[in-house]
């Protein structure tokens, strides 16, 4: 597919009494285009988040990225040193489930509001924090597609507390991309083992990518533990994934 010409804005999604700023990405041309949802790092809609919102509008999507962390810190957004790590990862801890679905599905309501917006099936893609958010957001409704990035903890914990996200597997509607470094010492083996398992048992359409050699972080070129030839091919089925919201749509 060539890639379009595209164009960039920052909207607000109205959420009861918060307005969520949301980085928007969507071609220039005429058309009718599946609609995707990007979920952010613990390190907020920063450059790396707005670059991925940007390259899936070019394949021919209509991309938003919410702000998930409006609630607890507005407008934040920050690199990758550690002492932003230890930041992120105190603002990722005081959201909650109902919250980030909440959010989700404004954005994806917004999303409906677009006359250029196919209406029959949306995806979600998520990065590190935002790769578990994503596997939460696969039980919506309206998300058919699912490309889920090193997302930790899966297996042990929900944000909010309550039952670990792995136990809604079988709410997946859709179908679900896992991606996992194997070099990723906050996922281990047997945790990636265990999400595969559960999703074999629910037969959920799915497709686990296990990358040798990769770290946590590996999609992310701003990052040390950038893997180039593992994003390389992570993003072509990332592109296989969501371009069946076309072929089916």
């Amino acid at each position: 597919m060539t890639e379009q010409a595209i164009d960039t804005t920052i909207i607000n999604l109205l959420q009861a009494d918060l307005q969520i700023p949301a980085y928007l990405a969507q071609p220039n041309t005429p058309g009718s285009y599946p609609g995707i949802v990007v979920l952010q790092e613990i390190f907020g809609v920063n450059s790396h988040i707005r670059d991925v919102t940007e390259r899936i509008a070019r394949e021919g999507y209509v991309a938003i990225a919410p702000a998930i962390f409006q609630r607890i810190v507005p407008d934040f957004e920050t690199g990758y040193k550690p002492e932003d790590i230890e930041i992120g990862r105190n603002y990722a801890a005081q959201t909650t489930d109902r919250d980030l679905l909440s959010d989700i599905q404004v954005a994806i309501d917004y999303l409906k509001t677009l006359p250029q917006v196919k209406k029959d099936g949306f995806g979600c893609i998520g990065f590190c924090f935002g790769g578990h958010v994503a596997y939460l957001a696969s039980t919506l409704e309206d998300i058919k597609a699912t490309a889920s990035f090193y997302g930790a903890g899966i297996t042990t914990r929900t944000p909010g507390g309550g039952n670990p996200t792995i136990t809604r597997t079988r709410d997946i509607k859709g179908t679900l991309y896992a991606y996992f470094g194997m070099e990723d010492g906050s996922i281990p083996v047997e945790q990636v083992d265990s999400i595969e398992a559960e999703l074999e048992k629910y037969k959920i359409s799915h497709r686990v990518f296990r990358y040798d050699g990769a770290d946590h972080g590996f999609f992310c070129d701003q990052r040390a533990s950038y893997n180039q030839n593992a994003a390389a091919d992570a993003w072509e089925q990332v592109k296989e994934l969501f371009a069946q919201l076309i072929t089916n749509g």
